[in-house]
């Protein structure tokens, strides 16, 4: 018997759970400079429902950098901030919600 979702009440292979949360986030790009001029990609705005360690891995694994996740927010060594902007959108996250500060 497959497992059902509690949040949709659909089979987990048909739920839409995270494809609705993903729409609905408004994913916010800044980049920060800390000590001796080293910049710090933070991406922000992440629902709890979305895996954020997943999307750390990839992010850091297509941009050949290091990174954490630290209280809800993705941070990503370097200036990254029109390349991570391409990956989500990539990953079905909507143009038009995500913000470069």
């Amino acid at each position: 018997m497959q497992e059902i979702c509690p949040t949709c009440g659909l089979p987990k292979d048909l739920c839409v759970c995270v494809q609705i949360a993903k729409e609905s986030q408004k994913i916010k790009i800044k980049v920060t400079r800390r000590k001796f001029r080293k910049f710090v990609t933070q991406v922000n705005g992440f629902d709890k429902q979305t895996d954020i360690e997943e999307i750390c891995k990839e992010l850091k694994r297509k941009l050949a950098c290091g990174g954490t996740v630290k209280e809800d927010r993705i941070e990503l060594q370097g200036n990254h901030s029109s390349k991570v902007k391409e990956i989500l959108i990539k990953n079905n996250f909507p143009e038009e919600l995500i913000d470069v500060v």
